[in-house]
């Protein structure tokens, strides 16, 4: 029997339906998967995750906190410092921090050390998630109500408005100080049990498993994160597993000064210091002898789904997170490529100067000398960086990964490196 061959067209008609009957039934599953996972919820946690994901909460109708926090960059901003307000005409004044790996923080406190250690937000000043969560919705610069009562009304009108009634009583609306509570503990209580927001499955937490291996780059960047005298990096970002033996969140959250640069916007608009104080600005360490200790010190944010975000340190001044390693690497041995003049630290206020950490590896040098780590030694470690990313979000990883591919080419290149801009600024 002759053999007829089967036409192109037929084959491609095939391909095309194999790939559409492959993407409804992942589509189907996640369906599936999402469905499971709500019903895993508490009645608060679900209500939690509905408020997360209402827009109607807010002043203009347009902003949620799914808004800012968005999923896909491991529930951070999307662009770093984010418009809100009552028409979103007003910007904000520091990047937003992702909501991952928080439901194991602490309330702030000094620890046996002395140390600031603890709370939420970059100067610590919320002891709670559910007191984190409150705060956007009065900002002027973010969801922008005018008081609580205000919140309470719209949540009362809200598609979910008898599931609230039926968790928290009928008569919590008369009650608004009790009903935003409520709310914000919802909020709270999302964050906790959903497992989106602490998955560790990332492939660093496949390789401690035994379930995976790191190639020759990330197992090189591995061990310059943990050495002293290299990266230094798990001084503050705690590589060990916790005393009771959970995967580390990849923080002391500790606080530190690290005199990063201004965004060039601000510099080019004449401003020549950083006038955010930072810690020593916030209610538990103001009222303290020692607080000038503490200005322009900011949390250390874990550093799980890193390779996401799109902005970097408090004041978003730095958009590629190459950059950032190499500002660890080269802020005193290179002052000129960070602050746009050859002086070390110019950025920083003079008075929060001596606050700044010099003492630490991989800082502590001089303008002109080698410094710590190589350029082959950056690209390792942001190669490991890469390690820590979600399972859900890994290929977005890998898509983005693609701009930080040009950066490395040009550096390899000897070329001339911009400060990067910030996408906007409030």
């Amino acid at each position: 029997m002759r053999f007829v061959p089967v036409r192109r067209r037929t084959v491609w008609l095939w391909l095309l339906t194999a790939i559409v009957l492959g993407a409804l039934s992942w589509v189907v599953w996640q369906k599936r998967q999402m469905s499971m996972d709500d019903a895993a919820l508490s009645p608060q946690a679900r209500l939690g995750h509905a408020v997360f994901h209402d827009r109607s909460l807010s002043a203009s109708g347009q902003q949620s906190c799914a808004t800012c926090h968005v999923e896909e960059h491991g529930h951070a901003s999307a662009r770093g410092i984010e418009h809100g307000g009552t028409q979103m005409q007003a910007t904000g004044e520091r990047n937003t921090p992702s909501l991952r790996y928080l439901w194991r923080n602490s309330s702030f406190h000094f620890d046996e050390e002395g140390k600031p250690n603890g709370g939420f937000f970059w100067d610590g000043r919320a002891d709670t998630l559910a007191a984190q969560a409150a705060e956007p919705f009065l900002n002027p610069a973010e969801m922008a109500n005018a008081d609580k009562a205000s919140v309470v009304a719209k949540l009362s009108r809200a598609s979910y408005a008898r599931e609230f009634e039926r968790v928290y009583g009928a008569h919590i609306w008369q009650q608004p100080e009790q009903a935003f509570a409520a709310m914000t503990q919802a909020l709270a209580s999302y964050q906790t049990e959903d497992p989106a927001f602490h998955r560790f499955d990332s492939l660093f937490d496949q390789v401690a498993q035994g379930k995976a291996s790191f190639n020759p780059a990330q197992e090189r960047g591995w061990a310059l994160f943990k050495d002293p005298e290299k990266g230094n990096c798990a001084a503050c970002h705690t590589a060990e597993p916790a005393a009771n033996g959970s995967p580390p969140l990849f923080t002391d959250n500790s606080y530190d000064n690290l005199g990063v640069p201004l965004p060039v916007h601000l510099r080019n608009q004449g401003q020549r210091h950083d006038n955010d104080a930072g810690l020593c600005a916030q209610v538990h360490v103001r009222e303290r002898a020692d607080a000038k200790n503490y200005c322009g010190a900011f949390k250390v944010p874990s550093l799980r789904n890193v390779a996401l975000r799109r902005a970097f340190f408090h004041n978003a001044s730095l958009q590629q997170l190459r950059d950032v390693v190499a500002f660890y690497a080269t802020r005193d041995t290179d002052p000129q490529r960070w602050y746009g003049v050859n002086k070390a630290l110019n950025d920083v206020k003079p008075a929060y100067r001596a606050n700044v950490n010099r003492d630490e590896a991989p800082y502590g040098q001089k303008p002109g000398e080698q410094p710590r780590l190589s350029e082959q030694d950056i690209d390792d470690l942001v190669a490991f960086l890469h390690t820590l990313t979600d399972a859900d979000l890994a290929a977005r990883a890998v898509s983005l990964a693609g701009s930080t591919a040009v950066a490395n080419a040009a550096v390899h290149a000897a070329a001339p490196v911009a400060i990067p801009k910030v996408v906007t600024s409030r």
